[in-house]
Order: C-alpha cells, then structure tokens, then sequence
C-alpha cells in the first residue's frame, strides 16, 4: 500500500490524542512525592483507635491554593535561584526553614505534607495557654496529671506549683504531666483540643488538626511543618515563650514528701549552635522525631521546623543546626530570596489567607530546583507541569503535521496492486 499524508496525519493526531489522554490522566493521579499531602500515613499502633461509640475524624479538606504562596504546594526541595543545595545530612520527611522577624520562607521540603507532630504541638498549646491563663496562679497537682504517658517532669497529687512552672517544664523537658494539668484549667482535655484548633484557624493553619494537647498521637491528629513555622514565629513574639524555650535549667516543688528537683532542657543546640534561641523537640512511634528551633546571626533571625524524621545519618538537632547554617550563609551571599510567606493572625470572620500576596517579586514563578545525590528534585509536581508538558507536545505535533503536508502537498502516487510486494514512498528531498 501507500503512505499517504492523509494516512501519516491520521496516525501523527492519534499519537496526539494518546499523549493528551496519558499525560491528563497522570495529572489526574496523585504525585507519589505528595503522599501526606492529605494526610500522614498509616499508624504503626492504636494510638489513634478512636474511644468506644467515637468516630475517627477524617482528613482536613485540601485548600484550593497553598498558604505561604504556590511554590509552597512543591512536593519537593524549593530553594531560592541560585542558592546551593541545602545540607544532604538533613533527611526528614519535610522541613521549613524561614525568616522569623519577616515571615520569608528561605527554603522548603514539602511543607505542607500533613504529619503527625509530637510534642511540636506544645507550642500551639502554649499560645492558647498564654492567651487565657495568668502565670502566677497556683494549682494543685493530680494523680492523673502524674499518670500520663510518656515524658513526664516529675509533678504529682498534692504537689503545688504555679502556673509558670508548669508553662516552664511544658517547653523545658515536654512535660506531657504538665500539659495535662494546663488543659484541665482551660476547660478539660477536650475544650483545650477544641480551643487550640480554633488558635491554628486564627493563624491561617489549613493543615492543623489537633487530637491531643501534649502531641501524644490521637485520632485524625496531623499537622505541617509549615503550620508549625506559624505556631513558632507566633510564639516567639511572647516574651515568657522566648525566655521558657532559652532557659536551660529551672527549680521544680516536690510533692508528698518528695524533695524538689531540677528540670533541664532537652534541646541539644542550647548552648551549642552560636546564637541559638531556643526550641522544641518531639518523638512518637507513629511520629517520628520532629524538631523546631530560632537561631540568630548576624543580625538576622530564622526559625527551622523538621518533621517525620530519624537520628540519623546525624541527630535531629544537628540537621536543624546545618540547615540554620545554609540559610545564614544565603543572607552572606546575597541568595536570601523568598520562595515563600508564613500566614500570620486572621481577622475575624475571614477565611484563612492562602499567604501568596506576601511572597515577594523575587518569588514569583517557577520554583528553584536543587540536586540531591546527583539527582534534580522537582518542584510543583502535578497537573500542572503535566498540562504544560502536553501543551509543548501539541505544538511539537502541529509542527511535524505542517511539514509533511507541504512535503505531501503533490498528486497523490496511484497505490500498487495487490500483487506488488513493496510499499511506494516519495523520494526524499
């Protein structure tokens, strides 16, 4: 037979139509570097069994655009153009790193994949804390306070201590004793919950959902590494929260014929990272490690958030420490360039801001890649990029379709007869 052109543009527009279908259909499925996008993955216990005649609380719903702006919605590592790759030693599920004076996001690794936070969440618990409860009240510790699980500071029934000693230990050592005595002044366990979900809406936390107020896993509880860069730079314009997070040891009352104690902060670059202010650390078994902290240098203030991480190749303090390092080492050489914005306090009765208005010129655009191990990590996956990629298929297809119809654009050659065993082709130009 003959190879016409009719025929050659049949087959080139169903190629066409084949790769609009795939590349529409891959758009259409979720990237597989966005696994937590909705939620954190499966636990590992019945941590989050939900009570006898309870319900699970399902996933958030996703925003129709990222807060902190749309490179904030990159599954990957988003860094500013230019910028060198951030530290390979630093191998958490997602990090945030941002200016904590302006809000600037300096850097980022899929900060709005939802994860559990551990005793992260304590910050949150402490701006509603600090919000309603006067520090000097003194208040009496319980058996239950004493029975909680995991950390405890050591308080117990009868023992007296203000409510600044307990705020202390709470930021101290995550006293989840100390949290659970907190929360039963805000109105019980369950008000507290309900009060620190409405303190993350307030803030433009879209990615918030509390369980429980010490960060122990509960049902539905999840959280983001970009909603606790919030939570951090909101608390840290408190100066108790400042001084609770910098205070390295602090007397504790004894109780029931126990002798006081000294209760010491856990946080490793207390002392050790030039400039270090203060943090919170966190572990669960569903969790993981999570990390957050505020360093100053060189007249600039930075916060980092590590979330769904292990102690290694290096400790999580030390992963916080050198992507403090990388981000300062951006203002020396003049990278410093925002990728992205931190929300801030809602008005009342606005929904919360998506925060891309507040990214800077500098910005906009496409998203900066880095390499890691030798590889490029793509930045803003999803239907989009898809979509672009089809549209520069269709051009490319058009082209092809153009040319060969000029090329064709002559009497058709007569087909050969059944009997002819070879195909006729045009001669080549």
């Amino acid at each position: 037979m003959v190879l016409t052109s009719r025929r050659v543009v049949a087959v080139l527009l169903a190629v066409l139509c084949l790769a609009l279908s795939t590349s529409l259909a891959a758009a259409a499925q979720p990237d597989a570097a966005c696994q937590d996008k909705a939620a954190p993955p499966k636990p590992v216990d019945t941590s989050e069994n939900p009570k006898p005649g309870q319900s699970s609380p399902g996933p958030l719903p996703l925003p129709d655009t990222p807060a902190g702006g749309p490179k904030m919605a990159s599954c990957g590592i988003t860094v500013p153009p230019g910028a060198p790759e951030p530290p390979k030693d630093v191998t958490t599920v997602s990090w945030v790193v941002a200016d904590l004076d302006s809000g600037q996001i300096l850097g980022a690794k899929d900060p709005h994949a939802r994860e559990r936070p551990a005793s992260l969440i304590k910050v949150l618990l402490s701006l509603v804390v600090m919000d309603e409860l006067k520090m000097d009240t003194v208040v009496t510790g319980t058996t239950d306070d004493a029975n909680q699980d995991g950390t405890r500071v050591g308080i117990g029934p009868g023992g007296q201590y203000t409510n600044q000693q307990l705020f202390f230990s709470l930021l101290m050592r995550s006293g989840n004793d100390c949290a659970h005595a907190l929360a039963m002044q805000l109105g019980g366990v369950d008000q507290a919950v309900a009060k620190m979900n409405a303190k993350a809406k307030s803030l433009g936390a879209l990615d918030t959902q509390v369980a429980t107020p010490s960060g122990l896993d509960g049902p539905g509880m999840m959280t983001s590494s970009f909603d606790l860069a919030v939570f951090y730079k909101e608390a840290m314009k408190h100066p108790l929260f400042a001084q609770a997070v910098a205070t390295k040891q602090m007397d504790m009352p004894g109780y029931g014929g126990k002798p006081g104690f000294k209760v010491n902060n856990d946080n490793r670059l207390l002392g050790t990272y030039p400039g270090f202010l203060g943090g919170k650390t966190g572990f669960t078994d569903d969790a993981r490690h999570t990390y957050l902290g505020g360093a100053e240098q060189g007249g600039h203030r930075l916060l980092v958030v590590l979330m769904r991480g292990e102690q290694h190749p290096v400790l999580m303090a030390e992963q916080g420490g050198h992507l403090f390092t990388w981000a300062f080492d951006l203002y020396k050489t003049n990278k410093a360039d925002a990728v992205g914005q931190l929300t801030g306090p809602q008005p009342v009765g606005a929904p919360p801001s998506s925060g891309a208005g507040s990214v800077s010129a500098q910005a906009g655009g496409s998203p900066a890649g880095t390499a890691q191990g030798g590889k490029a990590i793509a930045n803003n996956q999803g239907a989009l990029p898809t979509i672009a990629i089809s549209v520069s298929a269709v051009a490319v297809l058009a082209f092809a379709i153009w040319r060969i119809r000029r090329r064709y654009a002559r009497p058709a050659i007569p087909e050969p007869s059944d009997a002819e065993q070879t195909i006729q082709l045009p001669p080549i130009r």
